[in-house]
């Protein structure tokens, strides 16, 4: 059972397919490609003026909430882009928090003190959770810095103890980019690093995240990307891969999931959540990512 190699841009002639269970998830790519920052590894290279995907209307997300509601959803999750520049966020997710547990992946940039208070309100005044993940990509500044931009990495912990202080315990979320991880310090678990910074600013539980880099977007595709086969999914357990049981909803429709949204081929619908729920194509280099990892974008 050897995954065989691709080139990059090729089409695979008969890629596995993984089984659907049930929509369990619900993403949304609510600000669409727009982000206030030009991460050098973004996988769907986002930025201040990427308008691959649009910004959602408020009322399209609404409408797919309605959707999710009768489809029996557990939890939804807003992500970008950057969440916070969508002009009616908070709108959005008091409406979300009525009926689903939700979590929104951030820079943290956008979160001043005044929509920490309102968010506050929001996660106190539901019946369900919210959650917020912030982004950081290295425990030492400079290298953090290198990656997304002059000053990000005291602006992102600036926001961390700002959340914490109104008493969320915000997720930390750390991509693994290997160029960035210290040459002299082979064996120290990274893992630890970011406790030890959160706990450094007066984080008593350190809430970390690290998930792997996909090598799309901002960064160069392998001229040679490993595929998944039939025969490797035969005695794979499906519900492992997040496509078995989540949706991406964008501006332009419906995906498998949140890594490939904006890939025509990984467009499930456009419109109906219901015409979605089917066994996706696992025809990219990421499924194999996945597939290795069990990377999931959920929280856990």
């Amino acid at each position: 059972m050897v995954a065989y190699p691709i080139s990059a841009g090729e089409p695979l002639a008969e890629p596995p397919r993984a089984h659907f269970d049930c929509l369990e998830t619900l993403w949304f790519q609510i600000s669409g490609t727009l982000c206030n920052l030009r991460c050098n590894h973004c996988f769907i290279s986002c930025s201040p003026d990427n308008h691959a995907l649009e910004m959602m209307e408020t009322g399209e997300v609404f409408r797919y909430l309605d959707q999710a509601k009768e489809l029996g959803v557990k939890e939804v999750y807003y992500t970008g882009g950057e969440p916070f520049i969508h002009k009616d966020i908070l709108a959005i997710l008091e409406r979300t928090l009525r009926d689903f547990p939700t979590s929104v992946l951030t820079n943290g940039l956008p979160i001043n003190d005044q929509r920490a208070d309102r968010l506050k309100q929001l996660s106190e005044g539901s019946r369900y959770s919210l959650e917020i993940r912030i982004s950081l990509d290295d425990h030492d500044e400079k290298r953090n810095d290198a990656v997304r931009g002059k000053g990000t990495f005291r602006q992102v912990l600036n926001t961390y103890q700002r959340l914490y202080e109104r008493d969320f315990l915000p997720i930390l979320t750390v991509s693994e980019i290997r160029d960035y991880l210290d040459p002299e310090e082979p064996h120290t678990d990274p893992f630890q690093k970011y406790v030890d910074l959160l706990r450094s600013i007066g984080v008593k539980r350190p809430r970390v995240k690290i998930i792997p880099v996909f090598e799309m977007g901002m960064l160069p595709i392998p001229d040679q990307a490993t595929a998944l086969s039939t025969d490797m999914m035969e005695s794979y357990d499906h519900s492992l891969l997040q496509c078995s049981a989540s949706r991406m909803v964008a501006s332009d429709g419906i995906y498998a999931c949140p890594i490939l949204v904006g890939e025509e081929k990984a467009r499930m619908a456009k419109g109906s959540l219901q015409e979605a729920l089917k066994p996706c194509s696992l025809y990219h280099a990421a499924c194999h990512t996945c597939y290795l990892t069990g990377m999931t974008c959920r929280n856990f």
